[in-house]
């Protein structure tokens, strides 16, 4: 109960440090803004450990944080060969070839009103799928290595994309574009000069929600079929195994990845759309 106790005062502790930052006169400097997840975060592990310890929590259940860190210190061959196979090649590949060709079908759907009333609609309804039905298809189509992983992110992040981009390059009011023909420019000079910049918002916004998706839907389908390597493959027979720190460093190892792959996306969008409201300060 000493544990127990010792983790509810680390508690209240953060929750004071992280109010009185949060709540104080340097509130929007860019240290508190960093300090606060911080400490939230050191929390969270510190009252997750103790309690664990304090009530005895078995391994399958929920292993402690120090366990978990432990595993992804002794395994970090066996991680990284993982990573490879499920970010890098499933993940990566699918994201940039759906991503690209939902871009390329959004140009051809803005200048097709029979693409977009046909379409965007079956764009919804594909959306709308299961990736448990779709992803045991795309492997016994494309096979077990990590060509079926990409063609199931493929899948994800194309109709996301496409419906974004449609959206954005939608953006420009009817002024906008009678002034561009008043001043005799072609299709793509309107194109590149006006609708792509004003679309871009909504371009990163698909290619954001896409980074998520990618790396989802590369694990998910790694529990229909994979080679012996990758995430997906690595949490099942873990589980199988009951293993669960390993199925935790797996967690810890998706979750960078996903959040540094965001973060990436959202430093690009900050860099080319810096003129818009939404990046100023």
């Amino acid at each position: 109960m000493m544990l127990v106790g010792a983790a509810f005062l680390i508690w209240v502790l953060g929750w004071w440090m992280n109010v009185r930052l949060a709540n104080g006169p340097a509130a929007d400097t860019r240290g508190v803004k960093l300090l606060v997840p911080v400490i939230f975060g050191v929390t969270v592990l510190l009252v997750w450990e103790l309690l664990v310890w304090g009530l005895e929590v078995p391994l399958v259940i929920l292993p402690a944080p120090s366990l978990i860190a432990t595993r992804f210190a002794q395994s970090t061959s066996i991680l990284w060969q993982d990573f490879q196979q499920t970010f890098v090649k499933g993940a990566l590949s699918g994201y940039f070839i759906g991503c690209s060709a939902a871009f390329l079908m959004a140009i051809a759907v803005d200048r097709s009103d029979f693409l977009r009333r046909g379409l965007l609609p079956v764009g919804n309804f594909v959306a709308a799928l299961p990736i448990v039905g779709t992803a045991p298809i795309l492997v016994m189509w494309f096979g077990f290595d990590w060509h079926s992983k990409a063609a199931v992110v493929v899948v994800m992040v194309f109709f996301p994309m496409l419906i974004n981009t449609v959206a954005g390059l939608r953006e420009t009011t009817a002024m906008q574009r009678d002034l561009m023909e008043t001043y005799a420019a072609s299709y793509w000079q309107s194109f590149f000069k006006l609708r792509l910049p004003a679309a871009m918002p909504f371009i990163f916004n698909g290619l954001k929600i896409s980074t998520t998706l990618a790396l989802i839907g590369a694990i998910v389908a790694e529990f229909f079929g994979s080679p012996t390597v990758g995430m997906g493959f690595r949490i099942s027979t873990s589980v199988g195994q009951l293993a669960l720190d390993m199925v935790w460093a797996e967690i810890v190892v998706a979750a960078l990845a996903g959040t540094a792959f965001y973060g990436v996306m959202a430093l690009i969008e900050k860099g080319v759309t810096f003129w818009h409201p939404s990046q100023r300060g």
